[in-house]
């Protein structure tokens, strides 16, 4: 498959800094790390948004993908989506949101294409962006907070021991499905990965 239609712009959703990075809300930057490396990308300040970019392409001549993790903070993140969408000339639906999912299981990688936000500042923002919500998501089961721990407290938190001992297999997991959508699209990953 060629990238004649122009290249992919997956977002890996997050907040930057060092107390952040293992917090159950910066599942996103942990996926597109992982594909930028699967690609031969090397994360670096972009020169006109507010954000870190990695290209490359999947496999020899495959489609080229463009990977960003947004500087602005999780609730800002649709300014520099939308500035980097622009940028590469990528209309809304071969944009690619991965992001945590509070209705999912841990453990559950589910892929949708429009539909509500569910509560998550970081898809609200890159709607109100993008001036729409049809764009591809690649959603992260991170589970309902246990007891009456506020859900903001709880995607701020880190993955418990427990979670963490699978955690790398699931972030790959979440990569190859990010994968599967650039070169066989939302309905076959579904069909492929929704029943596993």
């Amino acid at each position: 498959m060629t990238d004649e239609a122009g290249p992919w712009l997956v977002v890996g959703l997050g907040n930057p800094g060092r107390e952040y990075a293992g917090n159950r809300h910066n599942v996103g930057f942990m996926v597109a790390e992982l594909l930028a490396a699967r690609v031969g990308g090397k994360f670096g300040r972009h020169r006109r948004v507010v954000a870190e970019v990695a290209e490359g392409r999947l496999g020899l001549g495959g489609p080229k993908l463009v990977l960003m993790k947004p500087l602005t903070y999780m609730n800002l993140s649709g300014g520099p989506v939308a500035g980097l969408a622009q940028f590469h000339k990528v209309p809304p639906g071969r944009v690619i949101a991965v992001h945590d999912e509070l209705d999912i299981g841990y453990g559950q990688v589910r892929v949708k294409c429009g539909g509500g936000e569910g509560g998550h500042n970081g898809l609200r923002s890159m709607s109100k962006s993008l001036g729409t919500k049809d764009y591809v998501r690649v959603r992260f089961g991170i589970g309902r907070p246990p007891g009456r721990q506020d859900p903001a407290d709880y995607v701020l938190s880190d993955f418990s021991a427990a979670e963490r001992k699978e955690l790398e297999f699931l972030v790959d997991r979440a990569a190859d499905v990010v994968e599967s959508v650039v070169t066989r699209g939302v309905e076959p990953t579904q069909n492929l990965y929704h029943g596993a």
